[in-house]
């Protein structure tokens, strides 16, 4: 079993050792690592206006993202989890699991076929690519924020709140949000982290001005080695810095919520 972990660790971080080896080569070609060292790639990606660019938008959209995400989001599963029935509860589950079970591909096509007729000729709009970035992510923070609230004692405090006559909007605010926020802040820096670096969706229906970063980035294989390597790890620091920063949130909420329990 130790073997086994320490190869797939070695496959698992091989690639990105490689990545780091060619962002700060100086030359590598037809030599198996490159030839001296620096740091001029990542000042060139940072300096090409076409990649800061997409930088730019790849923020815009994961925010974004985020902020529909939790407003579709946290209404729904108060509704799922109170107002629902057994069997309308099932159907929610599996309707909302419908993006992580087909292929981002088809959902892309499907948007073609969609959003490119003159009816609706909405393909490359920076909001239909919103759209798309939030058809993906959405069952990931419906499912945090679903399993937590499920787990949870709201529908006791809600039976007793309706029995002493609290109104719906103040049992939402009051007992639902208190127990939802945590779920919520964490779900969305899980998003956040997808959002950026979500790429078969947005090739397909991102235009020329609203292209994220993951899209900008193919044209970096078309230059030299070390400007593609420089260019995929700010994608990959990116990606990396919001998982990381999801952990220890989720660490630090998990202490809290244990100190609160009574001894």
């Amino acid at each position: 079993m130790r073997l086994i972990t320490y190869g797939y660790l070695v496959y698992l971080l091989a690639p990105i050792v490689l990545l780091l080896i060619g962002a700060f080569g100086d030359h590598w070609s037809n030599t198996l690592l490159p030839e001296g060292l620096t740091w001029r790639w990542f000042i060139t990606v940072w300096e090409d206006a076409t990649y800061r660019n997409a930088m730019v938008t790849t923020f815009k959209l994961a925010l974004t993202t985020c902020l529909i995400n939790i407003l579709l989001v946290v209404p729904l599963v108060y509704g799922v989890t109170l107002k629902f029935p057994a069997v309308a509860q099932s159907i929610t589950r599996l309707l909302v699991m419908l993006p992580v079970a087909v292929p981002q591909l088809v959902i892309g096509f499907a948007f073609i076929l969609a959003f490119s007729t003159a009816m609706l000729p909405w393909l490359g709009s920076p909001w239909l690519l919103v759209a798309g970035h939030v058809v993906v992510t959405f069952p990931y923070l419906f499912y945090t924020v679903y399993a937590d609230i499920e787990a949870s004692p709201l529908k006791a405090y809600e039976r007793m709140a309706q029995s002493l006559g609290a109104a719906e909007w103040q049992r939402f605010v009051h007992l639902y949000l208190p127990l939802v926020y945590r779920s919520v802040f964490t779900g969305s820096l899980t998003v956040a982290a997808l959002s950026i670096g979500e790429f078969e969706l947005s090739n397909l229906i991102s235009g020329f001005m609203t292209q994220p970063y993951p899209v900008v980035l193919i044209q970096a294989f078309y230059r030299t080695t070390g400007f593609a390597c420089a260019a995929t790890l700010f994608l990959l620091s990116l990606a990396l810095l919001f998982s990381l920063f999801s952990t220890l949130v989720q660490w630090r909420l998990g202490r809290s919520s244990s100190r609160e329990l009574p001894q």
